[in-house]
């Protein structure tokens, strides 16, 4: 006999639905989804199992299962089995019906939950990429400014220089300054505060990015494949956390969703694009990986040579190839702990 609970949660409260396997009775309630009421009900209930969808509070709920040693499954909601467009009904008690019936058929789709620890890093390193994003949203804003009065800022990376910063600086003016014909000068000015504050954000993270990196042997080896960067291996090993979860290539490839959609239907059988599910920030990361290996490292540069076969429009193709062989090689050196080695990539080593 097994007791079931799920559980459907929301920002502020959610619902239990209690489901017993043996006698198939089954029991709902409305809890507030606060980190005590959560830990009270279920160490008062002592189920055999918990489910719950994968959200903002799914990783703190997790915790609790663990310190109370009880056994837990989250549930991907990205899967076609959490597809509500088709239904006529969709209520929290539905939820948490689901979610109890698909645990007891052993058929719920669930994700893997990293440690505290382990998620707290994967946040600070998405965080960079936001912070980044931000940066290069603001730059455009005020490279759009200086056009639209005819104005030209130094080209490329010199306009964001110290010094380019102070150039473009010469033009703004406080808000409370400008006239009606000159409130782009109050807008410039604002932006430039705003890129500054953006910038020694950024160099904030860096810097506790790079104290963790020297001290983690993952991020280490990563960094002696040719090309892989810094920022590359912190973003593989953020999303991957424990390599050992992975039992084959392709299950790695799929969850980074680098692998093609299929199309099966009769005689017909086909492949699409790449899904892209999973971690963007992680094939962002690789296809641009994949990019600068073309200069780096000669078994990348080999493997786009044999894909495109020298055809311009199957670059793009070859090098999204490449990014899923980098996953796949990132991790079975942190599977084995083993660096780089340019004789097992079918190339001769770096002279």
């Amino acid at each position: 006999m097994a007791t079931i609970i799920g559980i459907d949660l929301g920002k502020f409260k959610g619902v239990a639905r209690s489901y017993d396997t043996a006698t198939q009775e089954a029991a709902y309630a409305t809890i507030p989804t606060d980190p005590d009421a959560l830990r009270g009900m279920l160490d008062r209930a002592r189920p055999d199992l918990v489910a719950f969808e994968a959200c903002t509070v799914s990783g703190r709920l997790a915790d609790t299962c663990r310190e109370l040693g009880l056994e837990f499954l989250v549930a991907d909601t990205m899967t076609e089995a959490w597809s509500w467009r088709k239904v006529k009904r969709k209520t929290d008690r539905d939820d948490a019906k689901k979610l109890a019936r698909m645990a007891a058929l052993g058929e719920l789709p669930s994700v893997h939950v990293p440690s505290p620890e382990a998620r707290q890093y994967r946040e600070i390193v998405a965080y960079r990429d936001k912070l980044i994003g931000r940066r290069t949203a603001i730059r455009d804003r005020i490279r759009a400014l200086l056009q639209g009065q005819g104005l030209a800022a130094p080209v490329g990376h010199r306009a964001w220089t110290e010094a380019g910063r102070a150039a473009i600086a010469a033009w703004a003016r406080p808000l409370a300054d400008c006239g009606p014909r000159e409130l782009w000068r109050g807008e410039l000015a604002l932006e430039l505060a705003a890129l500054e504050a953006l910038i020694e954000q950024i160099r904030c993270v860096d810097a506790k990015l790079v104290g963790h990196a020297d001290g983690d042997s993952r991020v280490q080896l990563l960094r002696t494949i040719p090309g892989v960067g810094r920022c590359t291996a912190e973003v593989v090993v953020a999303a991957l956390d424990d390599a050992g979860r992975f039992a084959t290539a392709g299950q790695v490839s799929a969850y980074a969703g680098l692998v093609p959609k299929q199309f099966q239907s009769g005689a017909t059988d086909r492949l699409g694009r790449i899904t892209r599910r999973g971690p963007g920030l992680l094939r962002k990361v690789l296809v641009e990986a994949a990019w600068l290996m073309l200069r780096y490292n000669a078994w990348a540069a080999k493997l786009v040579a044999r894909i495109s076969r020298g055809q311009v429009t199957r670059r793009k193709q070859a090098l999204v190839a490449v990014a899923r062989k980098l996953l796949v090689r990132c991790w079975a050196m942190l599977r084995d702990g083993r660096p780089w080695d340019p004789r097992l990539a079918g190339c001769p080593p770096s002279p």
